[in-house]
């Protein structure tokens, strides 16, 4: 991947090797667990399926003994690689500490929040905060950020929307998420400036709660599958 990228003289090593992962895999699971104990095999599947890398949202009190699990756990993918585990949803900085001491790579957020930048450098972790205006990556760049979530993607324009936004700000990376399906993915991927979509499509609650991990295996590889399909 090439520097641009990836942003070279901006990010720490460290957190350039976590983009060029997200890089590869081209899709980040959003993953809401109501109950730590299912972190483990859901991780399996998502690993089984190809896609070894997890985001898991701060939405449940379960999050961060989520991410503990599946970081102690060191699980990994078809390809060698360990499982990639990151937390998403956070919005304040008492969660980027739980989110790091839990073992998070990285830390997403909603919303472009100083705060949580700053304690999310402090800790010296990766942190991709979301945006879905000009001025919001115009402030991201600021901050010498660059790459962020573009949030929520399908109700703020879609594909058109991050090809628009790429175009003054092409130093930008961008991590669409929200309403992404299957059947859109990859034109999201088709655009240069997006470096992974993120979606919730393969990980469905419903099997999720169902103990149903066969099921979330098997929509893993329909997602990685949807990832090498052409642009429609």
């Amino acid at each position: 991947m090439s520097d641009d990228v990836l942003g070279a003289g901006v990010l720490p090593d460290g957190h350039a090797a976590v983009l060029e992962r997200l890089g590869e895999l081209r899709l980040l699971p959003v993953v809401v667990l109501e109950n730590a104990a299912d972190a483990v095999p859901l991780g399996r599947a998502l690993a089984g399926g190809g896609l070894p890398v997890a985001e898991v949202t701060f939405r449940t009190a379960a999050a961060a003994d989520a991410v503990r699990a599946l970081t102690d756990a060191r699980l990994s993918g078809p390809d060698g690689h360990e499982l990639l585990v990151g937390a998403g949803t956070v919005v304040t900085p008492a969660q980027v500490d739980a989110a790091v001491a839990a073992g998070a790579s990285f830390v997403v957020s909603p919303g472009l929040s100083p705060a949580v930048v700053e304690r999310c450098r402090e800790h010296g972790v990766l942190v991709v905060p979301g945006t879905a205006t000009a001025t919001e990556v115009q402030t991201a760049l600021t901050m010498g950020l660059r790459t962020v979530k573009f949030f929520p993607a399908a109700t703020s324009g879609g594909p058109a929307a991050v090809r628009a936004l790429s175009a003054p700000f092409p130093q930008m990376r961008f991590v669409p998420t929200g309403g992404i399906t299957e059947g859109d993915v990859a034109e999201y991927l088709a655009l240069p400036a997006v470096l992974a979509a993120g979606g919730s499509w393969m990980v469905p609650a419903s099997a999720v709660a169902a103990g149903d991990f066969d099921e979330v295996r098997r929509l893993t590889e329909g997602a990685v599958a949807a990832t090498r399909r052409p642009r429609p």
